[in-house]
Formats: C-alpha cells, structure tokens, sequence
C-alpha cells in the first residue's frame, strides 16, 4: 500500500473570517476550527495575524514569489559571449558543449541556459530558431537575412 500525500486545499478568506468570528464569541479553539472545517495548527497560523491586523490581516495570504533564474557566473556568461562572437555558426548546444568539454566534460551550464544568456546579450538571433522549426538550415536564413540588409 503506498502512501499518498492528502491534498488540503488553502482557506479561503470567509473560511478563516468564520473561524475567528466564532473563536471571539465561544474562546473555544476546536469548536471554531470544527465549524470552520479548519485544523487547529491553521488557526496558530493565523491568530497573529488576526491579533496584528484584525479581520483585515486574514485576507492577505503569502504566496511565494516568481522563481528567479539560475545565477550563472559573470566569466562563464562571457565565455559564452565570446565563443559566440569566434564562431557566430555554432548554436547553443555546441556552445554548451565546449565549455564542458574545457571542463573536463562536467557541463557548466545548460543548453538553455546558453542561449537565455545569448538573448541576454543581443547575440541570439530568433528567426533562425523558427525557421529551424519550418524545416529551413540556418545557413539559408543566415544568406537571406544578410542579403536582406544588403538592400
């Protein structure tokens, strides 16, 4: 038999307003959370914010924040610029290729990430990718490209 995690959805603010209602009339804690249908740990959680900000602290709820990217050393975003720049026929997984293999073989950074920081720096042309995806080579987009700004 595994054992699954139960899934507890989050309170909802007229949840924990009922919860706490029914605490300051009974000041009876598990009588509240019954009629509440909330756990005692959760009213804990809650009681110093209501204490701090009333029925006005119950209606913010802390949500995490966006996810930050990975932090990549400032030597290996160069690096990458400047195999770029040396070669500017080389995509991204030949890139991350050459770092690792500069590293013994360990990967330094993900083929993603190379060409976020690729993006980053202005080198990372988008119209080869979606070309790639029609079933153009990069060569012919490249010719196209230049020969359109040759006009």
């Amino acid at each position: 038999m595994s054992k699954k995690r139960i899934y507890y959805p989050r309170t909802t603010y007229s949840q924990r307003q009922l919860l706490f209602q029914v605490w300051e009339e009974t000041q009876d804690v598990s009588a509240a959370c019954r009629q509440a249908r909330i756990s005692e740990s959760t009213f804990y959680y809650w009681k110093p914010r209501f204490e701090t900000g009333g029925y006005e602290g119950l209606q913010k709820v802390n949500k995490p924040g966006p996810s930050k990217k990975m932090w990549v050393a400032a030597e290996i975003q160069e690096k990458v610029a400047a195999l770029k720049k040396a070669h500017p026929e080389w995509g991204k997984q030949r890139i991350a290729d050459e770092l690792a293999k500069g590293n013994s073989w360990v990967p330094l950074v993900s083929v993603n990430t190379v060409r976020r920081i690729l993006q980053e720096k202005g080198l990372w042309e988008e119209v080869v990718e979606a070309a790639e995806k029609k079933g153009f080579s990069q060569r012919s987009v490249r010719q196209r490209n230049q020969a359109k700004a040759s006009m």
